[in-house]
């Protein structure tokens, strides 16, 4: 039976076998964090709009073209968060996290909204799962955060996974590098796009990322930062890398890689998949130093990662199986539906899944909904009071005392 309604456009929903894979997926993910340390932070869905004008920047996709925002009853302008981190940071000020232990470090998993253009790998709401170490600028930071994201592609079996590094330097170093990038893009402005040349001089390092062949072209020859770092920057830099091979994670220097927000600063990373096609990053992140004090903290050094679920999932290409039961209770007769259901629940109380029949088949019909089930055995209760214990694998079915049906499943078992 079809409905006149469908999910909107963008948008999907998760059906039980997408949601076993996922809940995998996620269990994974909390281990890993959990023994690094890192504690699980939940923020709202939709945040003041200003929070992103600010955090992600005023010159960048996401704000420029990408948020859904609305005004609400009270006339307050509202978005719905296209990105985790801005709201960590708003939420780690908020709540005077400054004061505790530095750093402070979170993890988070939940919805995120951006009005793209829908394909594979990209909708209009996805779900991102993430870490945020505010509080250091040590170097072993950014290598611990990029650990915690190839240790848990490496544990779900992510195929083809390469890491790129990069490094955007600090702020001040950056300037005197975006009048370099500026005056290159000026000098082969008629071959670049018409999205890039409006760029030019509030957001030129975009300009990496431009799919148009003849902006390529232009790229093609142009000033990297990462062969212009120096001192402090060049030092952090190395340290990374340094700290990536000690720990035995390959990765390739990509001098050309950057971020899609306005906040990062020095290190930058990002975990492709090539089997992905176009949209191939499964994950990326990297330092942030002047973000909090932009949302009106004291200069806080953070850094951190975003990795896309669906994408994720999209690169294992698998549904996980679903789980079997380890009971079944039929009844032959309808007066044993009481006794049925309490057996089921006393065998869900000892820790084992149990179903008992609720669409009021006949015992032929209940047997084969046991095996689509997957149940390990039946206990078919008989109109007399007695019962039957049948082993769905063997087919051995025997009598079985119901009082004492938990001892002789674990007997079976042993």
């Amino acid at each position: 039976m079809a409905s006149k309604f469908q999910a909107p456009r963008g948008t999907f929903d998760i059906l039980p076998e997408a949601a076993r894979s996922r809940g995998r997926l996620e269990g994974a993910a909390a281990a890993i964090f959990a023994r690094a340390g890192y504690e699980p932070i939940a923020t709202p869905v939709f945040e003041d709009t200003a929070l992103f004008e600010r955090g992600v920047g005023q010159s960048t996709d996401i704000v420029r073209k990408e948020m859904f925002t609305f005004e609400d009853k009270g006339e307050r302008s509202l978005t719905l968060r296209p990105e985790g981190t801005a709201s960590v940071c708003r939420a780690y000020l908020e709540h005077g996290m400054h004061k505790q232990a530095q750093p402070v470090k979170l993890s988070y998993l939940g919805p995120f909204f951006r009005h793209e253009r829908p394909q594979a790998g990209r909708y209009r709401q996805f779900h991102q799962l993430g870490i945020e170490c505010i509080g250091t600028d040590s170097p072993l930071a950014d290598a611990e955060v990029i650990m915690q994201l190839s240790d848990l592609l490496a544990e779900l079996g992510v195929p083809g996974v390469e890491l790129r590094l990069g490094s955007l330097g600090s702020l001040e170093a950056r300037r005197a590098y975006l009048e370099e990038l500026k005056a290159h893009l000026h000098a082969h402005e008629a071959e670049l796009s018409k999205d890039v040349r409006e760029r030019i001089d509030i957001n030129p390092l975009r300009a990496f990322d431009a799919d148009d062949e003849g902006t390529q072209g232009v790229m093609a020859s142009a000033p990297t930062i990462v062969g212009r770092l120096e001192g402090e920057d060049a030092e952090h830099f190395e340290a990374v890398k340094s700290l990536l091979d000690a720990a035995g994670i390959a990765y390739v220097v990509d001098p050309t890689l950057v971020r899609g927000l306005d906040y990062y600063t020095r290190t930058i990373f990002s975990f492709v998949c090539d089997a992905l096609g176009a949209q191939s990053e499964i994950g990326g992140g990297g330092r942030y130093d002047g973000l909090i004090e932009q949302l009106g903290g004291a200069p806080t050094p953070a850094v951190g990662f975003a990795a896309g679920i669906e994408r994720i999932l999209l690169a294992l290409d698998e549904e996980e199986p679903a789980a079997g039961r380890d009971a079944f209770v039929a009844i032959a007769d309808p007066s044993q539906r009481e006794r049925a259901m309490a057996l089921a629940v006393e065998l869900r109380h000892a820790g084992l899944s149990a179903e008992v029949d609720l669409a009021g088949r006949g015992l032929k019909g209940q047997l084969k909904h046991a095996d689509r089930l997957g149940a390990r055995r039946v206990l078919i209760l008989e109109a007399d009071g007695g019962a039957q214990l049948r082993d769905m694998e063997t087919g051995e079915q025997r009598p079985a005392n119901p009082g004492k049906l938990l001892d002789e499943m674990k007997e079976r078992d042993s």
